[in-house]
């Protein structure tokens, strides 16, 4: 049979593994080519570093939301329901990272921790689907805000525990789901005015 051929789908994907095998400070670029059966020249010559490997993980995990988030975030229908349904996604989607693969979450958390202008760009990207929800919902006369930018932005930072990793103890705790309700119910009636 013919081995696949080498993709960065498929590298990142064996990133993945041997990140989840050795963590962060043990894993290599060797590591994760012989995981693949090749040699590490061939890895580098689609990453040109482990930094850059590192990076493309690290931006591959922090996409995987994007999508899901931006389908709430651009659905039809009223901004109050969908600014609560994208809160919901992306508090679900944090959790299940950290709660499916605890040691691969944490892998990440130290990526996360090396590449800050990969995750000021998820941040932006993240700020900037609340902005469009936003800017329906006063369009469409439900929230009565002036700047739908600082208010993404604020936003953003009023349910900081309920999507930022140094929060993730949190995550399980009980009450933690009445906890979001109550933000939520509290954002959304500040946002009519």
């Amino acid at each position: 049979m013919t081995p696949a051929p080498l993709t960065p789908e498929r590298i990142l994907e064996a990133t993945e593994d041997v990140l989840r095998r050795f963590g962060p400070a043990k894993a290599t670029v060797v590591d994760v080519a012989r995981a693949l059966g090749v040699s590490h020249g061939s890895v580098y010559r689609h990453f040109g570093s482990k930094a850059a490997l590192r990076e493309a993980v690290t931006q591959r995990w922090l996409d995987l939301s994007h999508a899901e988030l931006s389908a709430v975030a651009d659905a039809d229908g009223p901004a109050g329901p969908r600014l609560r349904s994208w809160l919901a996604a992306l508090f679900a989607a944090k959790r299940r990272k950290a709660g499916d693969d605890p040691e691969l979450f944490a892998t990440y958390m130290v990526l996360v921790g090396e590449n800050s202008a990969t995750v000021d760009r998820h941040i932006e990207t993240m700020i900037g689907q609340l902005a469009r929800i936003v800017e329906s919902g006063v369009r469409g006369g439900e929230f009565a805000v002036t700047d739908p930018a600082a208010t993404a932005r604020a936003l953003w930072d009023a349910t900081n525990r309920f999507h930022d990793p140094a929060y993730a103890a949190d995550w399980s705790l009980p009450g933690i789901d009445a906890a979001f309700d109550a933000v939520c119910y509290l954002l959304l009636r500040g946002l009519q005015g």
